[in-house]
């Protein structure tokens, strides 16, 4: 069952602007037809998509949870829509985590627009998992274990997980083994893969730190933190790479003190690799991984 469009335009529209009234006058209708429409999509559903009190209107746990996925196929239909009316027929919609968009992808995205000036290339960045189900998106780029079924899954590259600082850090700290890190402020991206107490122990020191100087929810801040000299960073020499081949950061110790991890991959429907684009730019992708 497709609810009709009418209905779910009217629901997002309140949902969004919060106001049976400010919907109404951005759909071109009546508040009373807004109404109606969402009276109707309650009516399929069964449930209740708002609250209305005397404060205005609130969604409920089930409107929230409908409205993101709503919203997301309302954009992705605009989105087609406006591309077959300025001509655009080589769209691709590549979704990234903030970080390796940020780090990795941005700085080689050029490239790939060279060699492929006929693709138009959407590149968006959130934590949030693409829904494919919903059409939005070609490709998605994805950060953490992957357990993602009927999706297929290809690792980008292997990355190596060491202890980063900023020249001036290293040399005004004296950091010789791993021990030496206690005593210095140690900053921690909540959402890497490997965390201090793990690398520690991997490293043969059995006590970890008893607490973080900076913690961020993002690898690009710790990073930054780091270049800026106020602690030491567990990153990735793969999204740092722009950082240590600058000189800005450097690693502590060598390679044999760092962890080697897959946890950036690429995600995409099986059904997708049918467009000439999407397999364009997973070669590029391949070949960047490579260099």
């Amino acid at each position: 069952m497709i609810p009709p469009l009418t209905s779910l335009q009217a629901f997002e529209a309140i949902a969004r602007r919060k106001s049976f009234s400010l919907a109404a006058t951005e759909l071109h209708l009546t508040p009373s037809a807004v109404s109606h429409q969402v009276a109707r999509l309650e009516e399929l559903l069964g449930l209740r998509l708002f609250e209305r009190s005397t404060r205005g209107v609130e969604l409920t746990p089930a409107g929230r949870s409908y409205l993101q996925r709503v919203a997301s196929a309302l954009g992705a239909i605009k989105s087609a829509t406006d591309d077959l009316r300025h001509g655009v027929q080589d769209t691709l919609y590549v979704h990234a985590s903030p970080s390796f968009a940020s780090l990795w992808l941005m700085p080689r995205i050029g490239r790939f627009a060279q060699r492929h000036p006929g693709i138009s290339l959407v590149l968006s960045a959130s934590h949030i998992h693409s829904d494919f189900q919903i059409g939005e998106m070609d490709l998605d780029i994805r950060y953490g274990l992957p357990n993602w079924p009927d999706l297929e899954i290809e690792p980008i590259f292997v990355e190596r997980i060491m202890p980063l600082a900023s020249p001036d850090f290293i040399a005004t700290h004296p950091l010789e083994k791993p021990a030496d890190l206690l005593q210095v402020p140690l900053i921690q991206s909540v959402v890497n893969m490997v965390q201090w107490p793990e690398w520690f122990a991997r490293c043969g020191q059995k006590s970890g730190p008893e607490r973080m100087a900076l913690r961020f929810d993002r690898a690009m801040m710790s990073l930054d933190a780091a270049v800026q000299g106020l602690g030491v960073a567990l990153e990735s020499t793969s999204l740092g790479h722009a950082h240590l081949a600058a000189g800005r950061l450097k690693p502590i110790f060598d390679e044999a003190m760092s962890l080697e991890v897959k946890a950036h991959f690429v995600v995409y429907p099986s059904r997708h690799t049918s467009r000439p684009e999407v397999l364009r730019f997973l070669q590029w992708l391949r070949e960047e991984a490579q260099t």
